[in-house]
């Protein structure tokens, strides 16, 4: 197995090009602010943008715990992977990555400069610095239950060909806000949680009343409970699966929190 990396400071690319970089030098493997990815998909790892301080970050992307080094290196092993690009600010950096993951010594470091224009370097310091956005080389899908509160979307890389525009499934992104960013913290509260519920559910035709909401932490995400009253006449299955996609959408397009599941009960119905 070769282990390779692509160096460079903070905010100025990598990761949006690192998926690209991983390809032309036949890297199977990237590792990159703690996750190992593969084919456009998390393996193993712990995002180090998760982590709620800076320091801590710092500490996820460099595998300080235990628990978390042996998962990836499982991962590498189980995965058969021939080539892994190391993604890090500096060489002692990716040097002691590769240690704290027993890889073979780097062959290759490849430079963000060696890649990237100085004005493209510039325009992604200005993302980072001025925006707070960091980008995660793999689908909003793939990772979008472990950020939940996080404002994060999708950024998809478009090449024309033959005069058409083509979606290449490895190039798919996804730009994250974290906690820890340099645009401040921020929290969201259940009660916020509970009032969008109720909003969104009273303005749908056949809802008389929110009669009551119950906001659960789950596992990556919210769980609601709703007590509702509905208009006699309705179709009571179809308007409460209709309370739920709006309740989640809403709740989710509004707070970037994941609505893993809204719970319908139906209290009583009303010919009012």
């Amino acid at each position: 197995m070769r282990t390779i990396a692509f160096v460079g400071p903070s905010g100025t690319g990598k990761s949006h090009r690192c998926m690209s970089v991983a390809r032309k030098n036949h890297a199977d493997a990237v590792i990159d602010d703690g996750l190992l990815i593969s084919g456009n998909k998390v393996i193993a790892g712990i995002s180090a943008k998760r982590e709620t301080t800076k320091i801590a970050s710092v500490k996820c992307a460099l595998f300080m715990k235990d628990g978390h080094a042996e998962e990836v290196k499982k991962a590498i092993r189980e995965n058969n992977t021939e080539c892994v690009m190391i993604l890090g600010t500096s060489d002692g950096m990716v040097e002691r990555i590769a240690q704290r993951l027993e890889l073979p010594p780097i062959s290759r470091y490849i430079r963000i400069t060696d890649v990237a224009t100085a004005e493209e370097m510039n325009r992604a310091r200005n993302m980072r610095t001025n925006e707070g956005k960091h980008v995660i080389p793999v689908s909003t899908f793939e990772i979008k239950k472990d950020f939940s509160g996080y404002f994060l979307h999708p950024l998809k890389i478009f090449q024309k060909n033959m005069g058409r525009y083509d979606i290449h499934e490895e190039d798919n992104k996804s730009i994250v806000r974290p906690t820890f960013s340099y645009m401040g913290d921020f929290e969201i509260s259940d009660r916020v949680l509970g009032l969008i519920a109720v909003h969104e559910a009273s303005r749908i035709d056949g809802v008389v009343k929110v009669n009551m909401v119950n906001v659960r932490e789950g596992g990556h995400g919210a769980h609601i409970d709703m007590t509702v009253t509905l208009k006699y006449g309705y179709d009571i299955r179809r308007l409460c699966r209709k309370i739920q996609r709006t309740v989640k959408n809403g709740i989710e397009y509004n707070t970037s929190v994941n609505a893993r599941q809204v719970h319908i009960y139906v209290r009583g119905l009303s010919r009012w």
